[in-house]
């Protein structure tokens, strides 16, 4: 695994691990599982935090989880 890949998994995991007051390993764990599954988390709070009566301004396979495709 890349250093890069590594460095945002850790930053990932201890803001999980500060906002939602879990242990490290579960903080680690949930943020391996949005690494790995990136393109259906983004897809899911796009869905989840649209509005329902007018479409999104951006395209769904426009969005990255990190800003690069």
């Amino acid at each position: 695994m890349k250093a890069a890949t590594l460095s945002r998994l850790m930053r990932m995991s201890w803001e999980i691990q500060r906002k939602r007051k879990c242990n490290r390993s579960r903080s680690l764990f949930a943020a391996w599982a949005i690494l790995q599954n990136e393109d259906t988390t983004i897809f899911y709070l796009v869905r989840r935090f649209s509005h329902s009566h007018y479409p999104n301004k951006v395209r769904l396979a426009d969005l990255t989880l990190f800003g690069v495709a």
